[in-house]
């Protein structure tokens, strides 16, 4: 069936909050979820629900937590998400990050004793609300190798980028390190389907097509087949958010894809960047429309975000689709 936004939003909720999410927790992630859903991208969407609430029940999530500024010196801050739900963290991260940034010019906020940390270019919508412009990274339990390696280390460890435009959407990037995102292989695992050759190995490290074998084994890194700068770039991205910050490695932390296991206590890690206290907002933004325009001088070009904008605006007229049963069991529970 169609669901209004703000009605599913609330079905979400309910639904966390009944397996041991506070109040807050149940609600920032609710507001999450239906958001990633509604730009297309049901592997960070609805299908999450089922596995962070089988995690707060199953306590590999402290639903009782509540985010704090543990250290702050200047413009860096660490933020606990004390063992909960990445969203209400990161919410709060982003904020004291951009309220930072204001002072300081740029700000660095990172996240520990966290969670899966779902669209991380979703965090950073703020950061362009603000006028400022935001880099995110998070690493996960490991899934891919290090170069040349074969048994899983990093996690597939997102990049994000928000550029605010000054009369128009901002451009939004979020790419996995990984060929494609976990996501997807357990959306195909659900759904019985093939993998495409290229996406991951099997647990031997050989491989694999097989959507199941690929979560008891590993992903393979953007252009592992013919480079390393996959892997580099995962390594990278790995230590921003974990000995910068200190956040717990991919490969000490169990699969988000299991029901037992220990508490993840990854990472995430925000900047955010005032331009005016660089180049200056005017030299920012019209910088910007500058090679804006240069791109769309060719046929075909999309800017990174518009696609996923216009869904979400589709969705918030519209509503999204949710699956009868799921419904139902949201609301039974």
């Amino acid at each position: 069936m169609k669901l209004p936004l703000a009605e599913a939003r609330t079905l979400v909720a309910g639904a966390l909050a009944r397996a041991g999410a506070g109040a807050a927790m149940a609600e920032s992630t609710a507001r999450a979820l239906v958001l990633a859903e509604s730009q297309g991208l049901g592997s960070h969407g609805l299908s999450r629900v089922g596995q962070y609430a089988t995690h707060l029940a199953n306590g590999r999530v402290d639903g009782a937590a509540v985010p704090a500024v543990a250290r702050r010196k200047g413009g860096a801050i660490v933020v606990d998400a004390g063992g909960g739900l990445a969203f209400p963290a990161c919410e709060l991260a982003v904020r004291e990050a951009v309220s930072a940034a204001r002072e300081h010019g740029v700000a660095y906020a990172g996240v520990v004793r966290s969670h899966h940390g779902g669209v991380i270019v979703d965090h950073l919508r703020p950061v362009a609300a603000s006028g400022f412009v935001g880099l995110g990274f998070a690493n996960s339990p490991a899934a891919m190798p290090a170069a040349g390696g074969r048994h899983p280390i990093f996690g597939t460890n997102p990049v994000a980028a928000v550029f605010p435009r000054r009369s128009a959407d901002p451009l939004m990037v979020d790419l996995s390190l990984s060929e494609v995102a976990r996501g997807k292989v357990m959306v195909a695992a659900k759904e019985g389907k093939p993998i495409p050759q290229g996406w991951a190995l099997d647990a031997a490290g050989n491989p694999t097509t097989d959507a199941a074998a690929a979560l008891q084994g590993s992903m393979l890194p953007i252009g592992a087949v013919s480079s390393p700068k996959g892997a580099m770039l995962a390594l990278v991205v790995e230590l921003l958010v974990t000995a910068v910050v200190g956040a717990n490695f991919g490969f000490e932390a169990s699969s988000f894809f299991v029901d037992e296991g220990n508490r993840p206590a990854i990472g995430q890690a925000f900047i955010v960047i005032d331009p005016g206290a660089l180049a200056g907002n005017d030299a920012y933004l019209d910088r910007l429309e500058v090679l804006v325009a240069e791109m769309l001088k060719d046929d075909g070009v999309r800017l990174p975000g518009a696609r996923r904008e216009a869904l979400r605006r589709k969705a918030e007229a519209e509503g999204i689709e949710v699956p009868d049963a799921l419904v139902a069991r949201w609301r039974s529970a």
